[in-house]
């Protein structure tokens, strides 16, 4: 038996290919999930993994922070710091902090960026490719690749920028840096 989040997702995968007019095999095509697997989700028999979730925000162009944030009904106003979640990548020295977490109702996303000292952060793919970031640096400094085009990046700096390639972040030894990054979706 589905439960109501899988029966909302199911409901909004379902919503999100009507309304590009999207076939199941134009899905499969687009995200790299089987045609079967598709129409399971959409029919709330299976629930997704975190690699299929994550193939099929790349087919709609969101992240998949934000294709979850579409099954939530509206929105909380006030998030405590206390309950913003934070995730940290040991092998990266990268952690983040969902400030502000996507929602249904609202475009944006904000989060608080630390990058440990001598580390770098690096993604072959963005992926959302295009999709609108703004980059603020709080403390530290900060090597940045978008692109292909490199920026050097201290206190105040902003950095706003559309990835379709590679994108690399890197501190110096000794200098560590933090910095928010506002992740805008279906903007174009």
């Amino acid at each position: 038996m589905a439960t109501d989040l899988t029966e909302r997702l199911s409901d909004c995968l379902a919503s999100l290919r009507a309304a590009r007019g999207w076939t199941l095999d134009r899905l499969a095509s687009e995200s790299g999930v089987s045609r079967a697997a598709l129409s399971r989700l959409e029919n709330a028999e299976v629930s997704p993994s975190a690699d299929v979730l994550s193939r099929l925000a790349g087919a709609y162009g969101v992240t998949p922070s934000r294709l979850l944030g579409m099954v939530e009904e509206g929105f909380v106003a006030h998030i405590r710091r206390d309950d913003q979640a934070v995730t940290r990548a040991a092998t990266t020295g990268a952690s983040q902090r969902r400030v502000s977490p996507a929602a249904r109702a609202l475009a944006a996303e904000v989060l608080e960026c630390r990058l440990s000292p001598g580390a770098h952060l690096e993604q072959a793919l963005p992926p959302v490719p295009g999709q609108e970031h703004h980059l603020v640096m709080i403390s530290g400094y900060m090597a940045a690749e978008v692109d292909g085009r490199g920026y050097d990046l201290e206190p105040g700096d902003a950095l706003r920028f559309r990835p379709y390639g590679a994108l690399r972040f890197a501190t110096r030894p000794g200098q560590g840096a933090k910095y928010v990054l506002c992740l805008i979706s279906g903007s174009g």
